[in-house]
């Protein structure tokens, strides 16, 4: 269902929508480039010494993993979702950008957590930059329902599984920096919730193999 905010023509309307997907898609791609720009290159002259060097950066290295994975989950979330929009708002072109702009710091912040001292700041950092990512992701979702942006016949699940899954982001990246005052190990609060949510589903698709391929492609 398609509820016009404007007097511009429906077909102008659902190209502004294709042209803000391909916009966060290469926001996206320049996001990831960052990433990878930012890693360090193991120096020697023997194997040993390149060894010992990429062993010396691997705090790095596993930063460089930990954001890819981040930022293609939240991309995923993005591409499940904007397949089903049909049309934007001026309030989602905003959610959007701004979500966008927490992506693109997150190169940044992955440099951050990797510096010396500090520990609990740059952990800190680092978990509120992409739990708002994430908060923004479901703001997003809300106002594709809310203004009823997205195309006819969309399952309820195609928009509510993306949002309960960023959700769940949220919240394991904010519960994790009042960890990290407590444990080096905080991070691992990142992994739960996505260990759980798999999980869960899979559990779902067993027992209701009739409606798994729809919930497979939401």
């Amino acid at each position: 269902m398609i509820t016009a905010e404007s007097g511009e023509p429906p077909e102008v309307r659902a190209a502004a929508a294709e042209r803000l997907t391909f916009f966060a898609d290469a926001v996206i791609a320049i996001a990831v480039t960052l990433l990878a720009l930012e890693l360090p290159v193991p120096s020697g002259v023997t194997n040993a010494d390149l060894l010992h060097s990429a062993y010396e950066h691997r705090q790095e290295y596993l930063a460089f993993v930990i954001s890819f994975l981040v930022i293609s989950v939240q991309w995923r979330s993005h591409h499940q979702t904007f397949r089903h929009v049909a049309v934007v708002s001026p309030r989602l072109t905003g959610l959007t950008l701004g979500w966008l702009f927490l992506q693109v710091i997150t190169p940044f912040a992955t440099k951050v957590i990797t510096g010396d001292g500090g520990f609990q700041f740059r952990f800190g950092f680092y978990a509120l930059v992409e739990a708002a990512a994430f908060v923004m992701f479901v703001l997003m979702v809300r106002e594709i329902r809310r203004s009823r942006l997205y195309r006819e016949g969309t399952p309820p699940e195609a928009l509510s599984r993306p949002a309960r899954g960023a959700g769940m982001m949220a919240v394991a990246f904010g519960i994790s920096i009042p960890l990290s005052f407590v444990t080096g190990w905080a991070y691992v609060a990142w992994i739960v919730p996505r260990a759980l949510a798999s999980i869960l589903f899979r559990r779902r698709k067993n027992r209701s193999p009739e409606t798994g391929s729809t919930a497979a492609d939401g």
